[in-house]
Order: C-alpha cells, then sequence, then structure tokens
C-alpha cells in the first residue's frame, strides 16, 4: 500500500469514536525500511486552546485495523 493510499483515509480512535485527522507524513525505518509510526494532522474537533500541538505521532503498534476508508487506532 502506497503512502498517499493512506493518506486519503480518515483516522479514527475506537476508545471514543472520534476522527483524529488524516495523515501527513510516515517514519519509516533506516535499518529495515519498516513501518515506525504515522504523522496525523490533527483534526479541528481533537485541538484545543491549551494545547498548541498541530500533530500527533502513532506508532505502528497503536494501529488497530486498516479498512477501505478507516484506520482504526487506539491513543492512550
Amino acid at each position: 500500500m502506497r503512502l498517499s493510499e493512506l493518506q486519503r483515509k480518515d483516522i479514527i480512535n475506537v476508545k471514543d469514536g472520534r476522527i483524529v485527522g488524516r495523515i501527513i507524513d510516515a517514519e519509516i525505518k533506516e535499518s529495515d525500511g519498516a513501518l515506525q509510526s504515522l504523522i496525523v494532522e490533527k483534526s479541528k474537533y481533537m485541538r484545543n486552546f491549551f494545547n498548541n500541538e498541530s500533530d500527533i505521532t502513532i506508532r505502528f503498534e497503536q494501529i488497530k485495523k486498516l479498512g477501505s476508508d478507516v484506520i482504526l487506532i487506539e491513543l492512550d
């Protein structure tokens, strides 16, 4: 699967059902080329005035399911 295909999918947190955002980048391990994490731009619903971080790093282990339209993750 290409990164561009992943970028079209919504990222949803299974704990609360909220849309986390969209993939903007990926981190790849140099040693073996494996996917290490996804960088996601927060959706407007996940942002707030007290937290000005605009991106979330999702480790590969946090991905629960890759669907045809969505990626289900479990955030701590």
